[in-house]
Formats: structure tokens, C-alpha cells, sequence
């Protein structure tokens, strides 16, 4: 999956999103934004950006909220990540056994 990344200004930002320049940096402080110091911008993916303004408009959450919330779901992600690869790896191993044997479910190991 490719990154599409966007430089914007806080102020900027702050009126595309709803979000306070206050609450901006406030979420750069909690290190929930990417930021470039040497322009006084931000540098983060899109939906990202909407992501947050969802979460603290629409929820309500506060910034340590969301960043509970945000940390879950990378963690989710990389579960569905492990799990794709290990469905990867059982397709490989039934493809292996399937042509030098039968093969048994996983029920009859339990």
C-alpha cells in the first residue's frame, strides 16, 4: 500500500480538519503527527488527519484517548497483517502435503 503524504500548514490544517492549531500541536507533542520544524508544517497522511478529527469531534475523545485508540488499531493492523502471512504460509505447507500425502485437519490434532 503506497503513502500519500501532505505538507500543510497548522493553519492550514486547522481549517480543513475543524481542529484547533492548539490541538494540532498538542497531538505533535504526544508524537501523533509528523512534522517538518524547519518549515512549521505538517507532513502526514491525509486520512490520518481525518482520522483524528473523527475521533475528537465525532467521540469526543481526548488526545491521550485517541492515542490509546490509534496505537490499538496498529496493533490491529499488524494482526491482520500476521494473520494474512501465517494463511500465507498454511496454503504453502496444504500445496506441500497435498502432493506428497493426505493431509489432516487441525481437528484431529486437538
Amino acid at each position: 500500500m503506497k503513502t500519500h503524504l501532505i505538507r500543510i500548514s497548522y493553519h492550514d490544517c486547522a481549517l480543513r480538519y475543524g481542529l484547533s492549531e492548539t490541538d494540532l500541536r498538542g497531538f505533535v507533542d504526544l508524537g501523533l503527527l509528523a512534522t517538518d520544524p524547519s518549515t512549521d508544517t505538517i507532513n502526514e497522511e491525509p486520512e490520518h488527519l481525518a482520522r483524528l478529527a473523527r475521533l475528537q469531534h465525532e467521540l469526543g475523545l481526548s488526545k491521550e484517548g485517541i492515542d490509546v485508540v490509534l496505537a490499538m488499531r496498529q496493533r490491529l493492523l499488524a494482526l491482520q497483517h500476521e494473520l494474512m502471512l501465517q494463511r500465507a504460509r498454511a496454503r504453502q505447507f496444504e500445496h506441500l502435503l497435498g502432493t506428497t500425502g493426505p493431509t489432516l485437519d487441525a481437528d484431529d490434532w486437538l
